[in-house]
């Protein structure tokens, strides 16, 4: 039975966009609606008359006049039992080992209405936001599918025990509970909202780990409140730092401030160091929505003070526990060698100097004897494109502007792409681990072949962020694959679009069903196939003859040229529509009403 389903959340993140492409494509009607305020969601409920209101992503109750009225089933990021606004916060932090995803049906009390279904997970060493993006959001499908195929066959009572309710206000019940996997109750009860008090790091006590626990838990929102050359900010993207490094600041007390490499700093802690990718001023009190700080890479927000400590920039090859954005990697004997490029950029944002960065590597590897040379992204993202908070943070710079530095940082972009484009002398190949949006997904393109694991959510356009035209040769790279009306088409739906999707319709090559884990190496596997095949020479010399005649048909410094004939307009032109969403994305501003092309109910 198909279902008219509306879709709660706080925003359309990660996970709402994939349950909505899943949906979609199990021939659900979807539609989408932004928690604006109660009386917003009660319009919209009698306006698309929904048979289920699924919230996979909220910050506060559904109201009763909606879940007395239609069935609501919460995506709770905890297993059953677990209940409060923090459960992946304090999983991460307290290092649990095994955790989950629960779909309830939302009634008078917080997290403990009747469980639909639930699904369990293994933790990683991770940050709360790759946690999310992957397995939370599996965990989260597998759940959320049974329980709406349930509720398609017409059962109308959730088949697991209703689990007790959360304590009285301003209580906290013990945690605990059972296995996972033995069935029973395993969450471990109430547990509050997360405090600064709770993730505080104690420079001159806590070992690494522990540092990393309570950085991870922060990741994204809302960062851990320290200091930093006296002044008070919100830390996040922390990656442990070698030993090799470490030994040179032997002498140095925790807390130190080391180094700096690709942005970050490095800081001591009692028994090594960890780099410390990005930081967000504090805010003073009373600070209006929109006029407060926002995250910037922490060696560029404190640029004066960083320019006093070393530079210890990694080498492409390396050792695997030194961590730097960029690495490259060769497998497969002489004559059939597969390179691998990573670029992985903290939320797949690629500003003006990782761009330029991330081109002179390309030029560097293109000079390596490879036969095949992968494009990894990165392990959460591929690429978002342009960085909109280094951008943002040009406005507020003396003598420099926003649009400026978006012409300085489009223009990076478009480089890097035109450094794939013109790799003719082998093949390449784009490996996407994880989701990418508007430029990330035309880079992508711009290899020969795209290769895409099934859990990856694309969105391939640019109009969402204030009808920003884009560039990255998409004019080019479009159309080649999907034809003058498919590139269109796909252009103006502004949808998200799942792997699957995105084969079928002949965006990608290729799509990887397997476990998560393992993809990489499967994909460098293919690749040493590709390599090795009778007919190299033929793909490459065919390829070669494909590029030549298409530049001869329009070269490539046209599409560019177009292209950024309109950006131009976007960033220097009468219309501020592209200033004002960037602004609002970067500031995290409440939305005041949700876009069209989800609400089609409205």
């Amino acid at each position: 039975m198909s279902l008219r389903i509306l879709l709660l959340c706080h925003s359309f993140n990660s996970l709402s966009q994939r349950l909505y492409a899943e949906l979609r494509a199990r021939g659900h009607t979807l539609s989408v609606e932004l928690d604006i305020a109660d009386s917003v969601t009660e319009e919209a409920v009698a306006m698309a008359r929904p048979d289920l209101v699924l919230a996979p992503f909220l910050k506060r109750r559904i109201p009763a006049s909606v879940w007395q009225r239609v069935p609501c089933f919460v995506v709770h990021p905890g297993p059953p039992g677990d209940q409060g606004p923090s459960a992946l916060d304090w999983a991460v932090r307290d290092r649990q080992p095994h955790w989950g995803v629960t779909v309830l049906q939302a009634d008078g009390e917080f997290d403990a209405g009747p469980v639909w279904a639930h699904a369990s997970f293994d933790m990683r060493p991770a940050t709360k936001g790759s946690l999310y993006r992957r397995e939370v959001t599996r965990a989260a499908l597998q759940a959320t599918l049974a329980a709406v195929d349930r509720f398609a066959g017409g059962e109308r009572e959730a088949p697991a025990e209703r689990f007790a309710a959360g304590p009285p206000q301003g209580e906290s019940a013990p945690s605990g509970g059972s296995d996972p996997r033995s069935g029973g109750a395993w969450g471990r009860g109430w547990k509050p909202l997360m405090k600064q008090a709770d993730r505080a790091v104690d420079w001159s006590r806590d070992d690494t780990a522990t540092v990393l626990a309570k950085l991870r838990c922060a990741d994204g929102q809302p960062g851990v409140l320290d200091a930093l050359w006296g002044q008070s900010c919100y830390l996040g993207d922390a990656h442990e730092a070698s030993a090799a490094t470490l030994a040179e600041f032997a002498d140095r007390a925790p807390g130190d401030l080391l180094a700096v490499r690709d942005g970050a700093l490095l800081r001591r802690t009692v028994d090594g160091g960890v780099w410390i990718g990005q930081a967000r001023l504090a805010d003073p009190p009373g600070t209006a929505p929109g006029q407060g700080h926002f995250k910037q890479a922490a060696a560029e927000l404190f640029a004066t003070e960083a320019a006093a400590l070393p530079q210890r920039p990694a080498p492409l090859v390396r050792p695997d526990d030194e961590w730097a954005e960029l690495r490259y990697t060769e497998h497969g004997p002489e004559g059939a060698r597969v390179g691998c490029l990573s670029f992985d950029f903290c939320n797949g944002a690629m500003g003006t100097e990782r761009c330029e960065r991330l081109r002179a590597a390309l030029l560097d590897v293109r000079e390596r004897p490879t036969q095949v040379l992968l494009l990894m992204g990165g392990d959460g993202f591929f690429s978002n494109g342009i960085d909109l908070n280094r951008i943002e943070a040009a406005a507020h710079r003396a003598g420099d502007s926003a649009a400026d530095e978006s012409w300085r940082n489009i223009q990076a972009m478009d480089d890097v792409a035109l450094a794939v484009l013109e790799t003719t002398d082998r093949l390449t190949v784009s490996v996407m681990r994880g989701n990418a949006g508007a430029g990330g997904v035309f880079l992508a393109l711009a290899a020969d072949q795209v290769w895409v694991h099934e859990g990856v959510v694309l969105n391939p356009h640019y109009k969402n962020m204030g009808n920003l035209y884009g560039s990255e040769y998409w004019t080019y790279l479009l159309p080649r694959r999907l034809g003058e009306a498919g590139a269109r088409e796909l252009m103006a739906g502004r949808l998200p679009l799942r792997a699957a999707d995105a084969l079928r319709i002949g965006l990608i090559d290729a799509c990887d069903e397997g476990p998560r884990e393992g993809y990489e190496n499967r994909a460098i596997q293919r690749a040493l196939a590709l390599a090795g095949s009778y007919n190299h020479r033929e793909q490459v010399a065919a390829k070669q003859a494909r590029r030549a005649a298409d530049e001869v048909h329009c070269p490539l410094a046209r599409y560019r040229e177009q292209e950024l004939a309109r950006m131009h307009r976007n960033f220097y032109g009468f219309d501020p529509s592209y200033h004002v969403a960037r602004h609002h994305f970067v500031h995290k501003l409440p939305h005041a009403w949700t876009p069209r092309h989800l609400a089609t109910h409205r």
